[in-house]
């Protein structure tokens, strides 16, 4: 068994819904809150939240901005910012943050995407966390992990809390479900309670301990004119292949000339995120990450 690194866990957060277009998350905390034996462990209590009511009746990703960027200390305590996400942001951190009425111990996001991610947990280097991902792993080998550094998810809705993680599923369009999505973002959130439970009962089974993990380097925009407008495409050889090499040479945009444009750099990378058709509007065509190899302490 592996022994604890913190106290037991008391409460726990399971949102869906930050990104109201995003229907796997919204359905997923539909059903739970319809059938809350579902997420019933002995020895935590466990919370609900569909997080962004209004832009889900919308189906849009928001109303005003996006809540998945509203979470910053000190935008929370601006209580100039007036937009309906900002308020929405500081309603659910005066309930479940660290000073709120119910304090949570673990946040749980859950998110799809248009880019092909498969099922990716994110998170950041915490002890807790990097356990927590290792196991997820060992239940099931198709979760890939994505290690963000704690500066840029400070923003998020998850950052309200030390511990816990953003699923990413997909690839699914805005605003649709897909049964086969659903259903392994379900059994993921499952496994997730289960090792909380484990873990509060110091009986975390012992697993391989390395594992890999891709880490974020940055992003890559659209190549665009001098008037901001996008000027080519994802080359198609690079379409759907997020997790793979891309080597320096290997074609990477397409022009509409029919023009391809080859990634420039001097190194093997390996894009996620390619495509997202919710980034357009933030500038940014993927995000690079590096493959990491992540070593257990076990005591």
């Amino acid at each position: 068994m592996i022994k604890n690194q913190i106290p037991p866990i008391q409460r726990v957060l399971i949102v869906g819904g930050t990104h109201g277009n995003e229907f796997t998350g919204v359905y997923t905390i539909k059903k739970l809150q319809q059938h809350p034996n579902l997420v019933q462990r002995q020895n935590f209590e466990t919370i609900t939240l569909l997080a962004n009511p209004q832009a889900f009746a919308a189906v849009r990703r928001y109303l005003d901005k996006d809540l998945n960027r509203c979470f910053r200390q000190a935008d929370l305590q601006d209580l100039t910012r007036s937009s309906y996400e900002d308020i929405r942001a500081r309603e659910i951190n005066h309930l479940y943050g660290a000073n709120g009425k119910t304090p949570v111990d673990v946040v749980v996001d859950i998110h799809s995407t248009t880019a092909n991610m498969g099922l990716t947990v994110i998170t950041h280097e915490h002890p807790f966390n990097l356990q927590l991902v290792a196991y997820l792993q060992s239940v099931n080998p198709l979760v890939k992990v994505y290690i963000l550094p704690k500066s840029l998810e400070a923003s998020s809705l998850p950052s309200i809390c030390e511990l816990g993680c953003t699923i990413e599923v997909g690839a699914i369009p805005q605003g649709i479900l897909q049964a086969d999505r659903f259903e392994e973002t379900e059994g993921l959130v499952k496994d997730i309670l289960n090792y909380l439970e484990l873990y509060n009962r110091g009986e975390v089974p012992l697993f391989k301990n390395s594992f890999t993990v891709y880490s974020h380097c940055g992003t890559i925009d659209y190549p665009r004119n001098e008037s901001g407008e996008i000027q080519a495409m994802i080359h198609p050889q690079l379409q759907f292949q997020d997790y793979q090499p891309l080597n320096p040479g290997t074609p990477m945009f397409l022009t509409f000339k029919g023009e391809a444009i080859a990634y420039e750099g001097s190194s093997t990378i390996y894009p996620v995120f390619i495509n997202e058709a919710a980034y357009y509007e933030k500038g940014i065509a993927m995000c690079i990450t590096q493959p990491q190899q992540i070593f257990l302490k076990k005591k």
